[in-house]
């Protein structure tokens, strides 16, 4: 049986039209944007596999890309999927962008796991603020494995002295999916607050993402 098939009340468009797009799940969103799916599969059966396959729709936006291998996923399909994923992330890109960053403390989480939080090494990256706390730059500055990434506060100081940063937010993800700071997170935030403190930049905060979680070293007082 198709949606076309299903009850009026129960078909994803009417009930958006009725009860507006808040009122529907994520497959349901997503089968609106599918329209069609397969033989023996309907778009919202399509829309289940898709999300099952990247673990829920943080994992979907933050793929960088479509999964291949499931039927009735084809090049079209593909293709409108990942110019709406493209403009999400977009969206956020700009919210971010928009304003002091410590004004906008969900817009900064919400941009930080659309950008980590599905990535299968750790990345360390920072947000470059100006005086008034506006996003300058977004830099990933550099990429681990799976369990590490390697740190190098003079570097740190020399990209953020390039851009003239009077500001610095941090963030790295935890593959494992455990976004609980290790004693080695720890020493290397003082590290860099420390650096950075000797040419006046101050370190706002150290994010540290695992999936859809994101812990502040700020709000547990590790700054």
């Amino acid at each position: 049986m198709t949606i076309a098939d299903w009850p009026a009340a129960e078909r994803p468009r009417e009930r958006l039209l009725a009860l507006g797009p808040g009122a529907l799940s994520d497959a349901e969103l997503i089968a609106l944007l599918l329209r069609t799916g397969a033989r023996g599969k309907s778009a919202l059966d399509l829309a289940r596999e898709l999300l099952s396959r990247c673990g829920g729709l943080s994992g979907l936006l933050g793929a960088g890309r479509i999964p291949g291998g499931i039927k009735g996923l084809g090049v079209a399909k593909t293709a409108q999927l990942g110019a709406v994923l493209e403009l999400a992330k977009r969206c956020l890109h700009e919210n971010l962008h928009t304003g002091s960053a410590l004004g906008s403390p969900a817009a900064v989480r919400d941009y930080l796991r659309l950008t980590l939080g599905a990535r299968e090494h750790e990345v360390f990256l920072a947000l470059l603020l100006d005086s008034q706390h506006r996003v300058l730059k977004t830099i990933e500055l550099f990429r681990g494995t799976l369990t590490q990434t390697s740190v190098y506060p003079r570097e740190v100081v020399k990209t953020a002295l390039h851009f003239n940063a009077a500001a610095v937010i941090f963030a790295h993800n935890h593959p494992s999916g455990v976004a609980q700071p290790s004693q080695a997170d720890e020493l290397l935030t003082r590290q860099l607050r420390e650096a950075l403190a000797l040419v006046e930049i101050k370190v706002l905060d150290h994010f540290i993402v695992a999936g859809n979680q994101c812990l502040s070293f700020a709000e547990r007082g590790l700054l």
